[in-house]
């Protein structure tokens, strides 16, 4: 099997770790292969894909679309280094209003698949950074939200005191003030 599928400590979320076949000439991963996903839990059905680069200290989210539009995701760096958040948005769920964060780099090649209820952003940590990731469902502007990145009720602990926002991001509501 190419992939090690760790399960976070957020239902749902999993951090994958493709095998990477490296020698002189450089390297080669599978980045996804549906069967395998699928037998891990992680949907198969990915309907749009999406490529960001960001700066050094851009902070992106946090992000989420709700309702029948509500995404999964599927997230990889594949330029550089990135901090990469999800935060559980689900009224329901014990974890509601908690976070995990894990590190994707190009180097590592780890990727992270957040189901649909979950927020997400990231915080590029090297000169510049480029994503990529999968969607379960495309993007719906009137269906989309967002939470303020430094939410104290949250609690994320960034790696970064004054991250570069765009403005829309800078007037995200409080998740007490979300829209979900």
């Amino acid at each position: 099997m190419p992939f090690d599928f760790e399960k976070l400590k957020l239902d749902g979320l999993v951090l994958i770790k493709p095998r990477i076949f490296k020698d002189d000439r450089g390297f080669f991963i599978e980045s996804y292969k549906k069967r395998e996903f699928i037998q891990a839990g992680i949907p198969g059905d990915f309907v749009q894909d999406n490529h960001s680069k960001s700066s050094k200290g851009v902070l992106r989210g946090l992000h989420y679309q709700r309702g029948k539009a509500a995404q999964g995701k599927l997230v990889r760096c594949i330029a550089g280094a990135m901090l990469d958040v999800g935060v559980d948005i689900r009224p329901k769920s014990p974890t509601f209003g908690k976070w995990v964060a894990v590190e994707l780099t190009a180097e590592n090649s780890h990727m992270l698949y957040l189901p649909p209820g979950f927020a997400h952003g990231f915080l590029v940590l090297s000169k510049t950074a480029e994503i990529m990731y999968k969607c379960t469902f495309e993007y719906t502007p009137n269906e989309e939200g967002g939470i303020i990145w430094n939410d104290p009720a949250i609690g994320i602990k960034w790696p970064a005191k004054t991250p570069l926002l765009s403005g829309r991001d800078a007037a995200l509501p409080l998740l007490k003030d979300a829209k979900l």
